[in-house]
């Protein structure tokens, strides 16, 4: 089974997290969706945790990628954090998905153990990269920033899971915008 088969397999099951989180990521849907058998995934994912795993792991890879790419852009860290929200906002633009980590930590007591891990280690960078433009800001603490941190990840998550239960990119908006306005993302 070639590469190309493997990546296609990871953005169907990508794709699939994204709409109806890990419990929707099926070998039967990820085959019809690729044209190959479902019993052809297995040639790479040996089950159902290998694959979420791996699709999981891909996510916050990319999302990684993503937040280094915003900041080699613009070495402003408050500019930066200005950008953090378009980064899952973007998820909603691509026919309302919700952010792939986010909807497998609702589901976070029936993962298997290396999809937990893999869940985890996205919001730890996600954290962690916030952390770092908050200190660079100088707002607080070392402590202080890693809270804070958490809560804008917290609150972003949370207005794009709102949104996407509305169906409503404006809800998104609109909140991103009271955060600013509080305080709780430097504007």
């Amino acid at each position: 089974m070639s590469e190309n088969a493997r990546e296609a397999i990871l953005e169907a099951a990508k794709a699939a997290g994204q709409h109806y989180g890990y419990s929707g990521i099926n070998f039967r849907s990820i085959g019809e969706t690729v044209g190959i058998k479902n019993a052809s995934i297995y040639y790479h994912f040996p089950s159902k945790a290998d694959l979420g795993a791996a699709v999981a792991k891909r996510y916050w890879e990319d999302a990684a990628a993503t937040l280094e790419a915003v900041r080699q852009d613009n070495p402003d860290p408050l500019h930066c954090l200005r950008r953090y929200p378009g980064i899952f906002r973007h998820s909603l633009e691509n026919n309302n998905r919700l952010c792939l980590a986010s909807f497998m930590a609702a589901e976070y007591q029936d993962l298997p153990e290396q999809v937990k891990r893999e869940v985890l280690t996205f919001a730890d960078i996600n954290v962690a990269w916030l952390a770092e433009r908050l200190t660079e800001l100088e707002t607080g603490s070392a402590e202080v920033c890693q809270r804070r941190a958490r809560a804008i990840y917290t609150a972003i998550a949370g207005a794009q899971l709102i949104a996407r239960t509305r169906a409503d990119m404006s809800l998104y908006d609109e909140l991103v915008q009271s955060y600013q306005a509080s305080g709780l993302i430097p504007a």
